[in-house]
């Protein structure tokens, strides 16, 4: 059975569905209304084989089911997922590989069930409720551990030929780059990730340039991450400022080149980062506009910050439900 085509129907429907975040480390199943409104929630961590974590998922779909009335199930999951919903590979979750776990879901469940990728999921969230509101053509990129994205075109997702669309953290963005956590050279995740941020923070410290960052970290030069470099940028101090800086140019070069092909009405950005806020995206967007092709003579492309937090994943999922019943 083929998932069906998600359209760009928004609005209110009958009753609450349920949400289902499924990541590596942490599982959130919510029931969640027509507004986006997260109305109940369970979590735990994820574990166990692929029988044993339908089964919690279902048990937890179940419970919520059975309080409010929920009639169908949306699951985002950190895995490439095809068309009929069989999860081919998870790098973080390893009982995902070339795993049905729609069909397997709709059984357990006796409910309509649509998965699709966890950035897909945040992105359509932050369309339907969040920071993209209404939009019909919009980014939604997560800055992270990795980089992860969504992308929301004419109203829809944008999913590829096989579902697999959207990876923008691992398009080749530097050849002569960093490694890539998943073992190329010189993929943008490299150079715009949280890790990233980390690294170069590392660097700048080893060639002694970053004395306020390294203090940050007690002085112990391998204990720095992006954490003391927005501390430090946070308390005004120049070197914490100069590597988010440059850190926010290379994020903004990759924004560059997925609008020049993309041509977005916004970019939302979301991820662990966005609490720096606009000490963040300021310099983001002045090297946006400085690079993007024919700045000043196309209609501005709004860089903000998500709205939905840590509840994206299972707004998103619940509103890709609610089109299985509409």
């Amino acid at each position: 059975m083929t998932q069906p085509t998600i359209g760009p129907t928004i609005g209110p429907t009958i009753g609450p569905t349920i949400g289902v975040d499924l990541g590596g480390t942490n599982l959130r199943v919510a029931t969640v209304a027509p507004t986006g409104e997260v109305l109940d929630e369970q979590h735990e961590r994820t574990q166990g084989d692929f029988d044993e974590l339908v089964a919690t998922i279902a048990d937890h779909a179940s419970t919520l089911v059975a309080s409010s009335g929920a009639s169908a199930v949306g699951v985002g999951v950190a895995a490439l997922i095809d068309g009929d919903g069989m999860a081919h590979y998870a790098p973080n979750l390893p009982m995902l590989r070339q795993a049905p776990l729609r069909a397997a879901l709709a059984e357990a469940t006796g409910l309509p069930v649509v998965v699709d990728n966890d950035a897909n999921v945040a992105a359509w969230g932050e369309v339907c409720h969040g920071a993209a509101r209404g939009a019909r053509h919009a980014l939604v990129i997560t800055l992270g551990t990795g980089v992860g994205g969504g992308i929301v075109i004419n109203g829809r997702i944008y999913r590829g030929a096989h579902g697999f669309a959207a990876e923008v953290g691992h398009w080749q963005f530097d050849p002569h780059g960093l490694m890539c956590a998943c073992g190329e050279k010189g993929h943008w995740e490299a150079a715009a990730s949280g890790t990233a941020l980390g690294h170069l923070a590392r660097a700048r410290c080893a060639d002694g340039v970053a004395p306020n960052v390294l203090a940050r970290a007690g002085g112990d030069r391998d204990a720095v991450t992006g954490l003391h470099v927005g501390e430090s940028a946070k308390a005004g101090e120049a070197d914490g400022i100069a590597i988010l800086g440059d850190y926010a140019r290379q994020v903004a070069l990759g924004f560059v080149g997925l609008a020049n092909i993309l041509d977005p009405e916004i970019i939302v950005v979301a991820g662990g980062l966005v609490a720096l806020g606009d000490l963040l995206l300021d310099p983001i967007r002045v090297a946006f506009d400085q690079h993007l092709e024919g700045a000043a003579f196309r209609p501005a492309v709004p860089i903000v910050l998500a709205e939905l937090g840590a509840q994206a994943g299972v707004v998103g999922a619940a509103a890709l439900a609610r089109e299985l019943i509409a």
